[in-house]
């Protein structure tokens, strides 16, 4: 059991870790930038450390304040949160290379999870099913020609990096597939930084299905339920339904 974890995030995030530590009788230390001074969760915290100037991207998304304020108050873990460095596997392994435990995935998993081509192959390689597709990435047009006819339209072009519906386009015809295929690499370079992207049939009708599943590594592994994902707007979720559990 950990005796002190860092929680680098803010906000509601970072409160719901505070509130899991102190149920389990953990010190927490928060990080915060000069704007967030007095911030709930600075203020609930066991400890606090200012790490930098408003902007996230030198205070929240700075790795070195970030490892400077764990190595300080001797925190033993840290925490990520979600969003901000959550899913940054450098952020992961620099933590383990400072002798302390990113309570996450391993650099390895999110890295894996981060490609979706990558992660769509593994789930291949487990026999798991998954919807008819690319062969990898698709680097030209006439790689985009040939796939959509070998895959029959309507195509779903996506970002092998992409998330939150962003480098996304439908192509509903051979006419459609062309454009559909720049306009998803411009998008997922202006927002991932990687303009790699790969086809899927489009499903018209789906439903959206999530199992949230966890596991620690002691070899125990749970689910948390499914829930239904399926209204949507712009390929994003607009709202999550679970069933009621008595």
């Amino acid at each position: 059991m950990f005796e002190k974890v860092l929680i680098a995030n803010r906000g509601e995030i970072a409160l719901r870790v505070h509130r899991a530590c102190k149920e389990m009788g953990i010190a927490t230390v928060a990080v915060h930038s000069t704007a967030d001074a007095d911030a709930m969760h600075v203020r609930l915290a066991d400890e606090s450390v200012c790490i930098g100037p408003p902007a996230a991207s030198k205070s929240y998304l700075h790795i070195p304040s970030i490892i400077a304020a764990a190595e300080i108050t001797g925190a033993q873990a840290i925490h990520p949160g979600y969003g901000f460095l959550s899913e940054n596997a450098k952020f992961a392994e620099i933590v383990t290379q400072h002798g302390m435990t990113f309570i996450g995935p391993t650099a390895e998993h999110i890295r894996l999870m981060g490609d979706k081509i990558a992660a769509k192959q593994a789930a291949i390689d487990t026999g798991m099913p998954v919807v008819p597709g690319s062969d990898g990435g698709i680097a030209t047009e006439e790689d985009a020609r040939k796939w959509g006819k070998k895959i029959g339209y309507p195509v779903l072009i996506k970002a092998a990096a992409g998330g939150g519906g962003r480098g996304m386009k439908v192509a509903r015809t051979a006419d459609e597939v062309v454009e559909a295929f720049s306009t998803a690499r411009a998008e997922a370079k202006a927002a991932f930084g990687n303009d790699e992207v790969y086809m899927e049939k489009y499903l018209t009708k789906p439903r959206h299905i999530e199992i949230q599943i966890v596991a620690d590594s002691h070899g125990n592994v749970i689910h948390l339920g499914e829930r239904d994902c399926s209204l949507q707007r712009r390929h994003q979720k607009v709202l999550e339904e679970a069933p009621r559990r008595r």
